[in-house]
């Protein structure tokens, strides 16, 4: 199949209606914390509050997406001044002593957990970012420019956060080079940033030479030091719309490139090897895990259908098909869109459930959680709008 013009523009109205008509509507304003600053996320399929406690992750995420709706979908106070709020409660509480930042605070800033890694650390670079564009305030643009660069130490000084392992299998995650690539994509779209393109060749690089196994069609999640699969349950563990998500940030960085066509190649082939192992083709949708080798995966919940990777995966699918035309991605976006939009959506409530079972039934009502909240679905419905309207007026202008 392909999509028409027309087909193209209902499209775009339909990401951009239920952005600004269902999803940003579920979450804001209700969830802005007018006593202590920064949003309560942790919301039932109502939008009644199930916790009050704050992920650090989720904190940064929203501001991230109350910046980014005011510098590129409508100057509107009450986001901007949610943002600032989101940014304020960050820099107050969410920072140890040691620059670190925890992962889990109470409602009014008390730390609770931290982790070994660096991902708060990345969400705060792009929220300040955006931050620092919507408001153009210099200090947030320089925090945002500092954290990345403590994030870069992170990602690249051994031994400087605690490790989860031992060192008696040492393994190395597609993870880091991923949310690293994003982050400076996003910083040098936002404020701008020197080190970026050459950071982020380098991260394609590492995923191109280290995760990626032509031979087996495949995109592992986590490998040896020198490239070879690590024959244990966690390392034959693949997590196919996380390798999906990180398609599409090489093909958003081909199409910044110019159309790059190794870049294109490149985002392709990932979308390609993990939709086939990925697509369920019983009940349709995304499995969550699967096993390099078909072997048993340990995690329970191996076949359940997590809302993320289908945000992910209508962002691969489109942008494959507008960079290539080949109608087997208009096809998958519109297999992935329709599954997605008729089991995830809560059609009275708005926004999506997180949690389906394998047959696409509801495994559990909460919107948002430590992990889930205003970030995967309103950052797709968000993408593909500009997507697309990038897309028909270009060629409007041929």
């Amino acid at each position: 199949m392909h999509y028409t013009a027309n087909d193209l523009k209902d499209l775009k109205r339909f990401y951009s209606n239920q952005l600004l008509n269902d999803t940003v509507p579920f979450w804001f304003p209700r969830s802005f914390d007018k006593e202590h600053g920064g949003f309560l996320l942790m919301r039932d399929a109502d939008g009644s509050l199930i916790d009050d406690d704050k992920a650090v992750w989720i904190q940064g995420r929203a501001t991230w997406l109350l910046s980014t709706l005011y510098n590129t979908v409508e100057k509107k106070q009450e986001w901007l001044e949610g943002a600032k709020s989101g940014y304020d409660f960050l820099n107050k509480h969410c920072f140890d002593r040691d620059g670190q930042m925890f992962f889990h605070v109470t409602r009014d800033g008390r730390p609770l957990r931290k982790r070994r890694y660096f991902f708060s650390e990345t969400f705060y670079v792009i929220a300040a970012a955006a931050y620092a564009k919507a408001s153009g305030d210099k200090e947030a643009a320089e925090k945002a420019r500092f954290v990345f660069g403590k994030c870069i130490e992170y990602a690249t000084t051994p031994g400087l956060l605690q490790p989860k392992f031992t060192n008696t299998r040492p393994s190395m995650g597609i993870g880091v080079p991923m949310i690293m690539m994003n982050t400076a994509q996003q910083l040098r779209e936002t404020i701008g940033d020197d080190r970026c393109d050459g950071l982020i060749s380098k991260w394609i690089e590492e995923i191109e030479r280290y995760f990626i196994k032509d031979d087996i069609r495949c995109v592992m999640e986590q490998v040896a030091p020198d490239g070879s699969i690590i024959d244990h349950i966690d390392g034959r563990t693949l997590n196919p719309g996380h390798a999906i998500e990180g398609a599409w940030f090489i093909l958003h960085e081909a199409r910044y490139r110019n159309n790059d066509p190794h870049l294109i190649a490149l985002g392709c082939k990932m979308l390609d090897y993990m939709w086939e192992r990925g697509w369920d083709t019983t009940h349709g949708g995304i499995l969550y895990f699967r096993d390099v080798y078909n072997k048993p995966v340990q995690e329970y919940w191996q076949d359940m259908k997590f809302w993320w990777p289908h945000n992910e995966t209508i962002i691969a699918t489109l942008l494959a098909y507008l960079l290539t035309g080949d109608e087997k991605y208009a096809r998958w976006h519109k297999l992935v869109h329709d599954y997605s939009y008729q089991h995830f959506h809560d059609k009275e409530n708005g926004e999506w459930f997180g949690y389906l079972h394998r047959d696409g039934s509801v495994a559990q009502t909460a919107k948002g959680n430590l992990f889930k909240g205003p970030f995967h679905l309103p950052r797709q419905e968000w993408y593909c709008a500009k997507l697309l309207e990038d897309h028909l007026s270009i060629n409007d202008r041929k």
